[in-house]
């Protein structure tokens, strides 16, 4: 029985689709190199980077959440396709949500190990002692 459930969970999983394991968040973006011009030192807890980058023909500036780079250090981040007149709140790209192609397949694999190891720890739950011989 746990094994059935274990395959139905996996199943419906699957059929949720991309939404399950690590979606973006709806809105399209691209990653563009940037410059970081006004780096952060880490000990403060809320450090903010400016960053400057390249981006439909123009120059731009965003706030990185982040610390630790050096002035002028190239950064790759994640942008949205229209970006917006003002001030813009950035990502750094290898750590954006999203981004990775690898959240899906690893995630799927991971809900497939846990319902066999469910699977196998139900089996020796009924199973019950062996006796020594």
């Amino acid at each position: 029985m746990a094994a059935v459930v274990g395959i139905l969970i996996t199943v419906l999983a699957w059929l949720l689709g991309p939404s399950l394991f690590a979606t973006s968040s709806g809105t399209a973006e691209r990653t563009v190199q940037a410059t970081v011009t006004a780096p952060a030192d880490c000990t403060n807890p809320d450090a903010q980077e400016t960053v400057r980058f390249q981006a439909d023909g123009a120059t731009h500036e965003g706030t990185l959440s982040g610390c630790g780079h050096d002035k002028d250090e190239l950064v790759q981040i994640a942008v949205p396709e229209e970006l917006p007149d003002g001030p813009l709140s950035v990502q750094l790209a290898a750590t954006h949500a999203g981004m990775a192609d690898l959240g899906r397949p690893l995630g799927m694999a991971l809900l497939v190990l846990s319902c066999a190891a469910g699977g196998v720890y139900s089996f020796l739950v009924v199973r019950g002692p062996r006796l020594a011989v």
